[in-house]
């Protein structure tokens, strides 16, 4: 079977647009957070980038160039959808137990309820983006038992995106032999992503 390979014909004006606008914003000042609403958007847009990054980079690895050929199979787009929104379920909780247990620590911050507000808010957007309503009422308890259990004094030192990572290997649609295989990969590919988001909004936070 001959191998597929990308060309520059392959790439729509969409995709195009996408990718230099991705590259222009590496080199625009990034804004400061400092207050609710910026903190709802660095929240949602950073959740969304570690997910999709981290779940098509592993097909991407996985499959090789064909993977590309994949997104014509209306089965195979269907579970990668369904992984897509349940990892950034996953994932939205973990970044706003962390954020909210960082500032709690580090800037006295002591309105954690407003965790739940804003949570509550993203997923209600994300309707509208076509999330599954059954995601989001899951995503809802979910959130409810981990909200009454967290420690909001140490959540932020205490490995507060293993839930996201583990979420990673558990929906992402490959075989279960060659997850376990890929097991501790999977695990770092987002713990490293997620290193960098953390990075940054201790750079950007001015609460």
């Amino acid at each position: 079977m001959a191998k597929y390979k990308l060309t520059w014909k392959d790439l729509r004006l969409d995709d195009l647009k996408t990718y230099l606008f991705a590259m222009f914003k590496a080199f625009v000042p990034k804004k400061k957070i400092k207050n609710l609403d910026e903190l709802e958007h660095f929240i949602q847009t950073k959740s969304a980038w570690v997910t999709q990054v981290t779940l098509y980079n592993y097909l991407k690895t996985r499959m090789g160039t064909r993977y590309v050929l994949h997104f014509d199979n209306d089965v195979f787009m269907s579970s990668v959808n369904l992984a897509k929104w349940n990892i950034y379920s996953v994932s939205l909780q973990d970044l706003i137990f962390f954020t909210f247990s960082y500032l709690k620590n580090n800037f006295n911050y002591q309105e954690t309820d407003k965790a739940k507000e804003i949570f509550n808010k993203i997923l209600d957007d994300e309707i509208s983006n076509q999330m599954p309503l059954k995601i989001i009422e899951e995503a809802r308890a979910n959130f409810e038992e981990r909200f009454q259990n967290i420690n909001w004094d140490n959540y932020y030192t205490d490995i507060p995106f293993n839930p996201s990572a583990l979420s990673l290997y558990k929906w992402a649609p490959i075989a279960d032999e060659l997850k376990t295989l890929d097991r501790k990969i999977i695990l770092n590919s987002m713990i490293l992503k997620w290193d960098v988001i953390k990075q940054e909004f201790q750079n950007l936070i001015q609460f």
